[in-house]
């Protein structure tokens, strides 16, 4: 293909509003992470002081390389490896582009799997296996689930199915007008579930856990997964945010748009916590329960409940629009590679991004069951993708997207870009975050690095 037509190609897309750019970047954002690993989190780090932790984690780390993944990907207008290699020619920094892909594709091949539990969970809880206040039945019902190698693999290829169809349908029509769609609906399926959480007897424990500090609970531990969590919880490392800015207007104010998604991220975290918490202590739950307490703890809680099986229904349907949401933007950036730099059409693209992911995702899938006993360097398909993705590759993308934006790329191009070449006032909030982003992000995302490949430990 000429590059004439790829250039009118890398173009073509674009989110046809603000509304519809807010909803799909916040649709990479939000996904599991907020239904699940946030509540686990804060339940097993102290409830509130954690919860300011993370908030000023997320200011220094989140926030800033946000911007700047955004920045770079409206600046290059294509996807993730063609953006460097435009912004930078002739040198290496299309590495950052390329362990992007890497990672998104290494991530969706067992965040695939998990989604499927949800996707299973959903039609389940319709049943009668699940009402239970027994942790014994309901850990049954989620051990025959993953260690039954069908049916990991069928729940993992209809994930599949439907993120494909979405993609396949384009940016516009596809992403924007899913995104626009789900988040309104998972967050009315969040407050309604909050409201019946906290009318129950009791509830006032899990609300105190959440909001009232206890400093004293907080150690280096705390600090280290509060600022883990705040580096994984916003998609960024992994060209996600990269590729969505690709399709931003050049009208659209990025540092705006990237706080607002910060902020409503962080809003469905903390509804999550009020749907979950005060029912955990309510029925005398553990709120520290771990990866279990989405799918072993969180169904004994709403057997206890009046109408539990109504709103047990409705919280793993938004959990799984929150997974896909997440998703989309996942397949989105090996997509727009394949797109961009290889000339692919996007039904093409979008099949073989599919298919790849199905291979890769099967061995994950099966981890549990068929290939429990092959490891990768002591570790299952599932648990080496979850530690290749984890503790190296969106680290270091991270770690070295922030040098270069801040060290190479530099103030003057940075800073056009996030004004709008000068069309927006606001340089003094910009010259901050690029500060941050110069000497702060780079040394706490290093601490992420290191921790997570047990190089420093606290």
């Amino acid at each position: 293909m000429k590059d004439g037509n790829k250039e009118a190609r890398a173009t073509s897309d674009r989110f046809s509003t603000g509304l519809g750019v807010l909803m799909a970047t916040l649709g990479s954002a939000v996904g599991l992470g907020n239904i699940w690993k946030f509540p686990y989190l804060t339940g097993s780090n102290g409830g509130a002081a954690f919860l300011i932790i993370y908030i000023i984690c997320t200011i220094l780390v989140g926030y800033p390389i946000m911007i700047a993944e955004h920045a770079l990907g409206r600046k290059g207008r294509s996807d993730a490896f063609s953006t460097f290699k435009k912004l930078a020619p002739k040198s290496i920094w299309w590495i950052i582009g390329a362990m992007g892909i890497l990672a998104a594709f290494l991530i969706m091949a067992f965040y695939t799997e998990v989604a499927g539990w949800v996707f299973a969970y959903v039609f389940k809880s319709f049943g009668s296996g699940l009402l239970s206040t027994d942790p014994q039945v309901t850990t049954s019902v989620f051990t025959s689930l993953v260690t039954n190698p069908l049916q990991s693999l069928i729940w993992q290829w209809i994930v599949l199915i439907v993120v494909g169809a979405i993609i396949i349908m384009g940016v516009t029509k596809g992403i924007e007008g899913t995104t626009k769609k789900l988040l309104p609906i998972l967050a009315i399926l969040l407050i309604i579930i909050g409201i019946r959480s906290i009318t129950l007897p009791n509830s006032v424990e899990g609300l105190t856990f959440l909001f009232k500090p206890d400093f004293s609970k907080i150690t280096a531990t705390t600090i280290l997964t509060a600022l883990g969590l705040a580096f994984f919880k916003l998609s960024i490392g992994m060209g996600a945010m990269l590729t969505y800015g690709s399709y931003y207007g050049d009208n659209q104010n990025i540092p705006v748009n990237a706080a607002r998604v910060v902020a409503a991220d962080l809003t469905v975290s903390i509804l999550a916590g009020i749907a979950i918490f005060p029912a955990v202590f309510s029925f005398g739950f553990e709120p520290a329960a771990g990866t279990q307490l989405l799918f072993i703890t969180i169904p004994s809680v709403f057997a206890s409940m009046p109408f539990g099986k109504f709103f047990m229904v409705l919280f793993f349907l938004l959990t799984s629009f929150a997974a896909i949401g997440a998703m989309i933007s996942l397949v989105e950036v090996v997509v727009a590679f394949l797109v961009n730099s290889l000339g692919m059409a996007r039904n093409k693209a979008t099949f073989a991004t599919m298919a790849g992911m199905a291979v890769f995702g099967s061995l994950a899938a099966l981890s549990n069951s068929t290939l429990s006993a092959v490891k990768v360097f002591g570790l299952t398909f599932f648990d080496f993708y979850d530690f290749t993705t984890s503790n190296i590759l969106l680290p270091v993308g991270g770690l070295l997207l922030a040098i270069f934006t801040a060290w190479v790329w530099g103030w003057n191009k940075f800073n056009a870009t996030t004004s709008n070449e000068g069309a927006i006032a606001n340089t003094g909030v910009t010259r901050v975050v690029f500060t941050i982003l110069k000497f702060v992000t780079p040394i706490l995302v290093a601490i992420i690095l290191l921790t997570g490949l047990k190089i420093i430990q606290f």
